[in-house]
């Protein structure tokens, strides 16, 4: 993926997780055109990441200093530490498919924080700036 391409999808991106919020903040849903949407974009990440969604697998992390992470509880009931600032994420996808394969835009735990962000779906956790450096230092 060249540069020039990886701006164009952040920006298509950007611009459908806009929709899903002004969707699911209007309807409760999104809606099936915006389905239609993420899934040409998002391809075979999108039907996970939802489920993940679904069961509220997300965990926004925040601390007293501002630092926020995400955690995201896979499949497979592992916890995924992502980054709130990049697409980052500890799962193994992420390093073969996003990194090593480049095929996908992101990988499933960081597309279900990008949609629960949008649709306001994160439970939330405050821990102590200490605990949070323990999260951050225990991402592999």
């Amino acid at each position: 993926m060249n540069c020039h391409t990886g701006s164009v999808l952040d920006s298509v991106t950007e611009q459908l997780l806009k929709e899903v919020e002004h969707s699911y903040k209007s309807t409760g849903q999104l809606t099936d055109e915006l389905l239609t949407a993420l899934q040409f974009v998002f391809q075979t990440t999108l039907s996970p990441a939802l489920d993940l969604v679904d069961h509220r697998n997300i965990t926004r992390i925040s601390s007293p200093c501002g630092r926020v992470l995400y955690q995201v509880v896979g499949s497979s009931g592992t916890p995924y530490t992502c980054l709130s600032t990049s697409i980052y994420c500890s799962c193994p996808a992420y390093r073969y498919s996003v990194l090593m394969k480049q095929d996908h835009i992101m990988c499933k735990h960081t597309l279900a924080i990008r949609l629960a962000v949008a649709m306001d779906l994160c439970k939330e956790l405050v821990v102590t700036n200490e605990e949070l450096v323990k999260v951050i230092t225990n991402m592999d």
